[in-house]
């Protein structure tokens, strides 16, 4: 499989990788924030095995083989330790790398991410089942992979793919997400498909939730998004790209 992947800015430091979310790419997930992330640092955007440019394979779609194909692809480019913002299912795969592959990670910036189904809102995998591919026809989503497939006849595997990842979330232990080394930024919207009490016991597991006059800030911070939906918080670009910014350069 070749990995569609694209370079963008210039400056000093580690590079930062960028993870779209299910069924996206480049495009529809970063498009409107990538340019103000370039503006000082190196970029590395990527698109996922069978999503956007990069073609199919014959193997499922999973978290750990996605985050194995970065591996592979920051090998090929020489990258040895990088920053990673992932966005849904791109920060399962950013979280993937902070846990499994930490060498190989400065800082994470994970958007909507869980650690476990019980993150997410009761009963929102539920719909995922019935999802079809024509539901998304003429949607951004469903024109961008037209545009951008080798093969745009693709995409109800893509779906069925997708529908199977989703069945089958990842999770990690309460202790993986203690165990992990790499400073962390979460974000996420106040009305995300993730709950916000989950977001909390995931802030606090990674060492926040503590009164920073008397001990001092933790490694890892919480964002939170006013007036944000899932969908909408790659699109924060003014409020998000500065807090990004900042905090890779913490």
């Amino acid at each position: 499989m070749s990995m569609y992947h694209e370079w963008h800015g210039d400056g000093p430091g580690r590079p930062l990788v960028l993870l779209h979310g299910a069924l996206s790419g480049i495009g529809t997930s970063f498009g409107a924030i990538l340019p103000a992330l370039a503006g000082g640092r190196r970029v590395l955007a990527v698109e996922f095995q069978a999503h956007a440019h990069t073609p199919d394979a014959d193997r499922p779609l999973t978290v750990d083989g996605f985050a194995a194909d970065v591996v592979a692809l920051l090998d090929h480019l020489d990258v040895a330790v990088a920053d990673v913002f992932g966005w849904s299912m791109g920060a399962a795969v950013a979280l993937r790398l902070g846990t499994d592959h930490p060498h190989r990670v400065g800082r994470l910036v994970l958007a909507s991410v869980a650690f476990d189904a019980g993150g997410l809102h009761p009963g929102l995998l539920d719909g995922i089942a019935h999802l079809e591919p024509e539901h998304l026809h003429g949607s951004e989503l469903h024109e961008e992979y037209l545009r951008t497939a080798p093969d745009p006849t693709g995409w109800p595997a893509l779906v069925a793919k997708i529908k199977k990842l989703d069945a089958d979330p990842p999770r990690w232990p309460p202790s993986a997400i203690r165990a992990l080394v790499a400073p962390t930024l979460l974000v996420l919207a106040d009305s995300d498909i993730v709950r916000p009490e989950h977001a909390v016991e995931m802030f606090r597991l990674l060492g926040g939730g503590v009164v920073g006059d008397l001990t001092g800030l933790p490694a890892s911070r919480l964002a939170v998004l006013p007036g944000t939906t899932h969908t909408t918080v790659p699109q924060r670009a003014d409020w998000l790209a500065p807090m990004i910014d900042e905090f890779l350069d913490g």
